[in-house]
């Protein structure tokens, strides 16, 4: 059974999309069949991520019917399948976002996992929801975050959607950060990741790959395979990938 997993966040700048990539990327090197998704669809950036921003077949053609989604699927290098959105304007504009759900229901038995990066607020958000098993919510350690995440999550539970937890994302690990426990105090949720800050990051958003793919051995990419782990009830240890 394909399982349905959302990454989102209350609200931009919060690193989700990077998240959203080596999530798949990382659940892929273990062996999983893996498709990422783009569903920020009014602006859409894993095919600028990851080099590869004018595909003709994108998210939006298929939820216009103008192609099947599986035909909208691309192997990047690292490895990972994905599915983009489209960077041009004209296409975002009155996205069929409701379609969403119907549209995925054609990738079931294609793959063991979809991860699917969502934007971070808009009635977009509320059918991408809609169309998940679970939801990963992604926020860093500040007071705006965290309350933006809250929100976030009641809409999932409002909806009945499964909340596996917070990623706490670009974590510097000083004073003027929330602790932990304050982000679990205030969103009433369990922190189940921790990801911190760092320059590998940005140069992997540079090379247009995924970090746990062009620097394999940093900190922030065995953080990221320990999450992914963690999704599929998996053990990790650095070194180990599969």
């Amino acid at each position: 059974m394909t399982r349905f997993i959302g990454v989102a966040s209350g609200k931009g700048g919060v690193g989700r999309t990077t998240i959203a990539i080596n999530l798949a990327t990382a659940l892929s090197q273990f062996g999983r069949e893996v498709i990422l998704i783009d569903a920020h669809l009014s602006s859409p950036h894993i095919a600028l991520h990851l080099g590869a921003p004018n595909v003709p077949k994108t998210i939006h053609h298929a939820l216009r019917k103008t192609v099947h989604v599986k035909d909208a699927a691309y192997q990047h290098p690292s490895g990972l399948k994905l599915i983009p959105g489209s960077i041009r304007p004209e296409h975002q504009e009155d996205v069929p976002h409701k379609k969403f759900k119907d549209i995925l229901l054609d990738l079931i038995g294609t793959c063991e996992v979809v991860i699917i990066d969502m934007g971070p607020s808009g009635d977009e958000v509320l059918s991408v929801m809609r169309a998940t098993d679970d939801l990963l919510i992604i926020a860093t350690p500040d007071l705006p975050s965290a309350t933006e995440a809250l929100k976030t999550i009641r809409k999932a539970k409002e909806l009945g959607k499964n909340v596996l937890g917070i990623v706490l994302n670009r974590v510097r690990g000083d004073s003027t950060e929330l602790s932990i426990e304050n982000v679990e105090t205030i969103t009433d949720t369990r922190v189940i990741g921790v990801i911190q800050e760092d320059h590998d990051i940005r140069e992997a958003l540079k090379q247009k790959q995924p970090v746990v793919y062009s620097h394999p051995d940093s900190k922030v990419s065995i953080q990221i395979r320990k999450l992914a782990a963690n999704l599929i009830g998996q053990e990790y240890s650095p070194g180990k990938r599969r």
